[in-house]
């Protein structure tokens, strides 16, 4: 296969032509692109940004099941969720030029509403499948929780997060099998039945190489709107984390992790010299903060692996019903337009509808 992005990879709402006017108004040299992080002070250290985001919560991170390519939709959780990573990028001061991310709308969704609330609509969103999800195969559609149960917590952690083992491949009769989706129409060949890190890794890189690494060396600040497994792919490769490593990076969904790069795309330290204290993997900043990521990663874990544990964390649990009310005390009431962009109806839970 070739490295270079072909039409036929493209197609599904792939890489779009950058027109005339497109590169009149977002591109300029790298001196001008100065970006803050934090506390909008202007960032003097170096021109090339980056931020990762994952994206809000889904129906079935909701309910705990393994997604991989399948479009499940936001949540209203989700909804504010995203409503909130975009709060968090709004007050850090970051400008972007171009948001890329997956064919998937759990991405596309929380894209939408990032944008909105660090008002900046008006950017290009590119969207690719080399961005989607890593393909979980025959694990599609089952609940994680009872898939440790059956096979065991080493076994599942190495199918969720290892480099090169991949779930058990899908077969053609799956219910869930992206052959059926629309969008893949002209690319069926290149879905896969199941894929490791490493296989996502593999699939990122060519669109790292062909369409991230040139635009922020031409200085665009740029937003990847992602899942957990292609951002880690990544991450990966930018960090240079090994593969024996690399099992133990978690990320959380909705908390930005903005990174500052020198004229080679590497990361450059943050201004405590340390790593994150959330992963302690990574150079790049979680604009909600360390501890609030480490509060998320370990809740992820009990609701994965803790099989003691028989409720639902993401709708049950004290703590996340705290995250909720603090959502929802820094974005305030979903406008029209966000609310738009969910899956329930556009009232408050415990309302009527009109």
């Amino acid at each position: 296969m070739s490295s270079k992005l072909s039409p036929s990879m493209s197609m599904g709402g792939g890489v779009s032509p950058k027109n005339e006017e497109s590169k009149h108004q977002h591109n300029s040299t790298p001196s001008q692109q100065h970006r803050g992080f934090t506390n909008n002070n202007n960032n003097n250290q170096t021109s090339y940004n980056l931020c990762f985001l994952r994206h809000g919560q889904s129906t079935w991170n909701r309910d705990n099941r393994f997604i991989g390519w399948t479009d499940t939709p936001l949540t209203d959780d989700g909804v504010l969720e995203a409503r909130v990573a975009g709060k968090m990028l709004k007050n850090s001061g970051i400008i972007f030029d171009e948001v890329h991310t997956s064919l998937l709308r759990r991405c596309i969704r929380t894209t939408n509403l990032v944008l909105m609330e660090v008002e900046q609509e008006y950017i290009p969103v590119h969207k690719h499948w080399r961005l989607n999800e890593r393909s979980y195969g025959e694990l599609v559609g089952k609940n994680k929780k009872e898939t440790v149960k059956l096979h065991g917590k080493d076994q599942v952690k190495r199918w969720r997060r290892s480099y090169d083992e991949p779930p058990p491949p899908m077969c053609d009769q799956h219910k869930y099998h992206p052959a059926r989706d629309p969008r893949y129409r002209l690319m069926k060949d290149l879905i896969p039945k199941s894929e490791s890190l490493k296989d996502t890794k593999a699939r990122s890189s060519v669109y790292w190489d062909d369409v991230i690494a040139p635009d922020l060396r031409a200085g665009k600040t740029l937003l990847v709107v992602g899942h957990e497994n292609n951002l880690r792919s990544l991450i990966m490769k930018l960090e240079g984390i090994s593969k024996e490593e690399i099992i133990n990076l978690c990320l959380p969904r909705a908390v930005p992790l903005a990174y500052r790069l020198d004229e080679n795309l590497q990361p450059i330290d943050r201004p405590d010299g340390k790593l994150d204290e959330a992963t302690g993997y990574l150079r790049g900043e979680w604009l909600g903060g360390d501890q609030a990521v480490l509060d998320i990663l370990e809740r992820d874990r009990k609701q994965v692996y803790d099989t003691s544990i028989k409720k639902n964390l993401e709708t049950c649990d004290a703590d996340r019903n705290k995250w909720k009310d603090w959502m929802n005390l820094v974005v305030g009431e979903a406008g029209p337009e966000a609310r738009a962009k969910g899956v329930s109806p556009p009232q408050r839970r415990g309302e009527k509808a009109a």
